[in-house]
């Protein structure tokens, strides 16, 4: 269904070289270290390991001590000894990814818990879920662990939390943490110390004398694996591809479409048609400069953050020893809006007492808090430069911001080849994310302006993009003599030029080939039609059966992908109720994705002479059977 993703193997065993003497028992370190509370994470992009991090540094305040924990790294079957630990707590921020799937790291846990008969008896849990409503499968991965943990046996002290990324999901957070405490304090007996306090969990090494070979520039594992690459290549040690094509891919308009091309000759990575490449970009060096200019810092001091507790498995919040220059550039993300941790822990670094209680107050739960933190910060779109800039009086001092940011992600793109016509490249389609602020500021999407810059030639140096491939689900049919139904508006349209790629060679190899589709839908035929000549041809040479565009501004009236699909409806039910077509979305999830699954529904409702809900049931039906998939973003 859709995109579910899940790790290789291999991935799993190289994602970690660290020293094998490593603990495997949660219990025997929590018991080791007094602890009573296991906080562990499913995290795809960071944002569920920090909540984790946030409640496990809360317990303090309660006398209580906390771990936030990757599931990955532990022996999940342990969890019914926790009750030998005594008022002992396992909570679970468990993020969905994909269509309804666990997190990489959590894929083992859901493994386990799925066929698992365990014993939970005497186990006290809570979860809180992230996920983002635009989505079928909202929260899916949460909802899971805490009907089953209960299924085994263990006890729910306080409800599940339900954290929404497309509305507010800090506010999401915030609301049930301040709920979830008092919960916790009742059950077992304890008061809060009251300390609102801001314990620092990284201390500050600055290296005056470094051997310079021994500093990170950017790797996101192994020191200097980006001058000698070994494979496998995966999220820790990316391949750096070269770039062999970088062009503009409309004609017109205000937007910059593009069309780039990576070399993985030599890098040993395979890829199918509908997989995912993910790139690591970096940040714009002015925003680095400003935030060194505003605290005054000079920017090339190397340093190390080493975390205070010792018995933890992260060691540093980022590669040690770096520079503030490189910690900025590679590893964090000072782009987005902060969350309120963030503001609450820099909050005592402001001298104007009124810009203090300002920053307190958007981290606190009071409703003008709350809505403040929404206008000024989220609305606003005000990143950890902008808040510097309008807050004069906030000096923090740059190591402890450095240690409150959050990791800067890699960013996934549907390839848009196919690996049977380009087994040496991986292309990629992507639009220049650049927009202006109400503050009036242009705020610039890092990963796309990024990779618009990688010119093929930069003052005779190949470009390169560390990169590396993630699996997904999103395939062609087994048998190529079934019909493909493609609906990809703009960018969507990345995976299916693979698609009729790789139909197009199976038709030339001899193979008896299905019907192709494709439904694509754009601005202005003359400005954003993307890969219209490509198109022209494959429907010249047979690769593609029907084109079918939708141009939406070009006339009185806006017309998109699914009035194009109802228009065709008596074919296309014929294509999926007696030729078992596949179906294919990518594209925003937000409107186009839920807007076309109402088009199907209208279509098996009215033509297959069914009810609603009916009809509801055979497109789930048509999903669990893989003939149904989306691959969409919002």
């Amino acid at each position: 269904m859709g995109c579910v993703y899940s790790m290789p193997k291999d991935r799993r065993a190289a994602a970690d070289r660290a020293p094998a003497a490593r603990e495997t028992s949660f219990i025997e370190k929590m018991k080791k270290t007094g602890r009573n509370i296991v906080v562990f994470y499913g995290s795809q992009t960071g944002t569920a390991e920090e909540f984790s991090n946030r409640l496990a540094k809360d317990a303090q305040r309660y006398g209580m001590k906390g771990m936030a924990a990757d599931p990955e790294e532990y022996d999940m079957s342990e969890l019914s000894r926790l009750s030998e630990i005594e008022n002992s707590l396992a909570i679970f921020c468990m993020a969905t990814y994909g269509e309804g799937d666990p997190t990489d790291n959590a894929q083992d846990f859901y493994d386990w818990l799925q066929e698992g008969d365990a014993d939970l008896e005497g186990v006290n849990f809570t979860v809180f879920a992230l996920g983002n409503k635009t989505y079928e499968h909202y929260n899916a991965m949460g909802k899971y662990v805490d009907k089953r943990l209960e299924e085994l046996g263990a006890k729910r002290i306080f409800d599940l939390g339900m954290g929404d990324d497309d509305g507010n999901l800090e506010e999401d957070f915030v609301s049930w943490r301040e709920q979830f405490w008092p919960a916790v304090c009742e059950h077992f007996g304890v008061e809060a110390t009251g300390e609102e306090s801001s314990i620092r969990q990284y201390e500050l090494v600055v290296h005056t004398d470094v051997n310079m070979n021994k500093v990170y520039t950017g790797e996101l594992g192994r020191l200097k694996s980006f001058e000698t690459q070994k494979s496998p290549f995966d999220a820790k040690n990316p391949f750096l591809a070269p770039v062999t094509a970088n062009h503009k891919l409309n004609k017109g308009g205000s937007r910059h479409l593009m069309h780039l091309e990576l070399d993985i000759t030599g890098s040993k990575i395979r890829y199918e048609s509908g997989d995912h490449v993910a790139v690591y970009p970096i940040n714009d060096a002015a925003i680095v400069n400003q935030i060194g200019q505003i605290l005054g810092v000079d920017l090339d001091t190397v340093i190390s953050l080493n975390n205070l507790d010792e018995e933890s498995n992260k060691k540093h919040p980022f590669p040690c020893p770096t520079s503030y220059r490189t910690a900025l550039t590679h590893y964090l993300d000072i782009t987005n809006p902060p969350r309120t941790n963030v503001l609450y822990e820099l909050a005592q670094y402001a001298s104007d007492p009124k810009e203090q209680e300002t920053m307190r107050k958007m981290a606190s739960s009071s409703p003008e808090g709350k809505a403040l933190y929404q206008s000024w910060v989220l609305d606003a779109r005000r990143n950890i430069l902008a808040i510097l800039q309008d807050t004069p009086s906030l000096r923090p001092p740059i190591d402890h911001l450095c240690e409150l940011m959050p990791r800067l992600q890699a960013r996934y793109y549907s390839i848009a080849s196919s690996s049977k016509v380009h087994p040496n490249s991986i292309h990629i389609c992507a639009v220049v994310v650049e927009y202006e602020t109400k503050t009036g500021r242009i705020n610039k999407g890092v990963a796309t302006n990024w990779l618009k810059n990688k010119l093929v030639t930069d003052n005779g140096h190949k470009s390169t993009v560390p990169m590396y491939v993630r699996k997904s689900q999103f395939r062609l049919p087994f048998k190529a003599s079934n019909p493909v139904i493609m609906i990809g508006p703009g960018t969507g349209v990345a995976p299916f030029i693979g698609f009729i790629q790789e139909r197009g060679w199976l038709k030339e190899q001899g193979r008896e080939v299905g019907e192709t589709l494709l439904y694509y839908g754009c601005r202005h035929k003359n400005e954003d039609f993307l890969y219209q000549e490509e198109l022209e041809q494959f429907q010249k040479a047979g690769a593609l059966t029907q084109l079918h565009v939708a141009f939406s501004r070009d006339q009185e009236h806006k017309v998109y992908v699914q009035h194009l699909l109802k228009k065709n409806k008596e074919q296309l039910w014929k294509l999926i109720d007696s030729e078992s077509a596949h179906i294919y979305i990518c594209g925003d999830a937000r409107n186009m994705a839920r807007d076309v699954q109402n088009v199907f529904y209208e279509i098996v409702e009215e033509l297959g002479g069914v009810t609603h809900t009916q009809a509801v049931d055979y497109i789930k039906k048509l999903m669990t059977k893989g003939r149904y998939s989306q691959d969409v973003w919002s």
